[in-house]
């Protein structure tokens, strides 16, 4: 398992829309062999880590 790259209350931007976000959860999902964050800003939505920039 890989280790992730964000961490909760971290801001990132969202990649397409260069927006920037708060991450609010981190879990990986096994089956994908990924992490997938929710962010405050979009609570319904879910954003892998190819999604997602550092600022």
């Amino acid at each position: 398992m890989q280790k992730n790259l964000f961490t909760s209350g971290q801001e990132v931007n969202i990649r397409t829309s260069g927006e920037s976000v708060t991450i609010s959860k981190c879990k990986y999902i096994k089956n994908m062999k990924r992490y997938a964050y929710i962010v405050n800003e979009y609570p319904s939505t879910f954003f892998f880590e190819e999604e997602l920039t550092k600022e």
